[in-house]
């Protein structure tokens, strides 16, 4: 027969076990395989997941990186919740992987949001701001939404960087428009720069 402190100590110490596990678990969740694609950046790479470069000496301490300046495209780093940073190997990869398909699903809906409100942009330039827009374009690209160069991307060749990997024809328009907005106040200063300078 247990008694009613024993009962409690007993109780106490199931729950204790039972939130530590349940807190390990969390913590498992959001561990990432990182891949490295083309055009990444230790300092990108630490941006992504700490919003500084704080990580980037230890993304390359521990990934036996020589010098912070070369990474390679297909490269794996684990990326721990708190930010610790681990080699890749088997045993993590398999950690991660059952980790992250339990988001994957939530990631998905959250891309087909964005996609979706991508996808209704109306760009507001009309006559002879139009008439400059599609001029820049035609020089750009020939009006190429699926349009590469290098960094550059579709129809405007705007930098992968600013369209965040979102190249629908609607946020080509979008970023396009505020790009030459910020940069050059219109579309027909724009193509003044363009014709003068053979860019934009």
């Amino acid at each position: 027969m247990i008694s009613k402190k024993n009962f409690a100590k007993v109780s106490a110490t199931l729950g204790a076990v039972a939130l530590g596990v349940s807190a390990t678990a969390t913590a498992a969740n959001a561990d990432t395989i990182y891949t490295v694609q083309s055009g990444d950046t230790l300092s990108g790479i630490s941006y992504k997941f700490a919003k500084d470069n704080s990580m980037v000496n230890d993304l390359a301490k521990k990934n036996n990186i020589q010098d912070i300046n070369k990474i390679y495209v297909g490269q794996k780093l684990i990326i721990k919740s708190d930010g610790e940073i681990q080699e890749y190997n088997a045993q993590n990869a398999a950690n991660a992987n059952a980790a992250n398909n339990n988001t994957q699903a939530t990631q998905q809906q959250a891309a087909q949001a964005q996609s979706q409100a991508s996808q209704s942009y109306t760009s507001n330039a009309s006559g002879s701001e139009a008439a400059a827009k599609a001029w820049i374009a035609a020089r750009e690209s020939g009006g190429n939404y699926g349009a590469t160069n290098g960094q550059y991307i579709g129809k405007y060749q705007l930098s992968a960087s600013y369209l965040n990997g979102d190249y629908s024809a609607a946020n080509q328009e979008r970023v396009a428009d505020q790009y030459v907005a910020s940069r050059y106040g219109s579309w027909q200063n724009a193509q003044a720069h363009w014709q003068a300078n053979g860019w934009y």
